[in-house]
């Protein structure tokens, strides 16, 4: 498959801060001159309420993962670059007793914590219903972005957003979310008058609507699966039926990737699409270089750079 050259940069290192290799020139002299603008993207995923490490005599993740370890790891990084967005793509509950007693109290305070800038909704999210949803959300700082939910007939109305757009440095950045449809995945009363809107056509729509209010990068936070050995509805076919999205990170379908995919949308223009597992184990990192003066974000093929990350060693 054929790819237009994209005008950015990327790094991936899931769990991992440092920069491997360098192509063409040297970015750290760039960085130090000033002449370029480097935007970090931290990402989760699927987190399913486990706030401690998976036990030490776990058969596949023995002492991985936790909350505490994690908000160490965002925190040194954010001291390397502030200019960092944190975000998380949905399945923040269920998954152990914490949910089961606290119904998602300690899971959005600690996410609020860590400084988590905006989250989408995954179908486990609605496991208290909307009531429990909307319960937790005072001990959420962050908001949620449910792009292609329509909750105007239900208690969540004005409670999520259609996007939300942040600034980093000279950068514009629009994030929205597009979750999975509900029906025959989650009990009717949990998600009640819920309307579940296309995904493509909102994909779109929204996309379209934040480049129009100038965002430099427009962010999907998916919550629909990486892809399907059968036929159903995947980040694959979001990717191929939309454009104006420069990035789609998803969850749902618990995919460690061992690095970025890049797909070819609608107009065979490059989308980057990950996902970070589940759990919490790692920790998704896309780093994105623009020219300071432009804001135009810098060739791939002079500047491609690719951290190898932690995902083989826990899959």
């Amino acid at each position: 498959m054929h790819h237009k050259r994209r005008d950015f940069i990327k790094t991936l290192g899931l769990g991992t801060a440092g920069i491997l290799s360098l192509s063409s020139f040297d970015l750290t002299q760039l960085l130090e001159k000033n002449d370029v603008f480097k935007l970090t993207i931290l990402h989760t995923n699927d987190m399913h309420s486990h706030i401690d490490p998976f036990p030490n005599d776990h058969k596949k993740y023995a002492g991985l993962g936790g909350m505490a370890k994690r908000a160490a790891l965002i925190k040194a990084m954010r001291a390397n670059n502030p200019h960092t967005l944190l975000l998380d793509c949905g399945d923040i509950f269920q998954g152990t007793p914490y949910f089961n007693y606290y119904g998602g109290e300690l899971e959005f305070k600690l996410m609020s914590e860590m400084g988590y800038d905006c989250a989408t909704m995954g179908n486990h999210d609605f496991d208290n219903g909307l009531e429990g949803f909307k319960k937790m959300l005072p001990h959420a700082s962050f908001p949620f972005v449910t792009s292609n939910y329509d909750f105007s007939n239900t208690i969540l109305k004005d409670k999520t957003h259609k996007f939300k757009i942040f600034n980093r440095g000279p950068i514009k950045v629009g994030v929205f979310g597009i979750g999975i449809k509900l029906e025959g995945l989650v009990n009717k009363p949990s998600y009640g008058d819920t309307v579940h809107l296309d995904e493509i056509e909102t994909a779109n729509k929204v996309a379209k609507e934040l480049k129009g209010l100038g965002c430099d990068l427009v962010i999907c936070l998916s919550h629909i699966g990486y892809k399907y050995d059968y036929k159903k509805f995947s980040d694959q076919d979001l990717v191929k039926g939309t454009e104006n999205i420069d990035l789609i990170l998803g969850g749902h379908t618990h995919t460690f990737l061992d690095k970025p995919v890049v797909l070819a949308n609608k107009n065979n223009e490059s989308v980057i699409v990950n996902q970070a597992g589940w759990a919490g184990l790692v920790l998704g990192q896309i780093d994105f270089i623009f020219d300071k003066s432009s804001k135009k974000k810098l060739d791939d093929e002079t500047s491609l750079l690719l951290n190898k990350n932690c995902a083989k060693k826990i899959i």
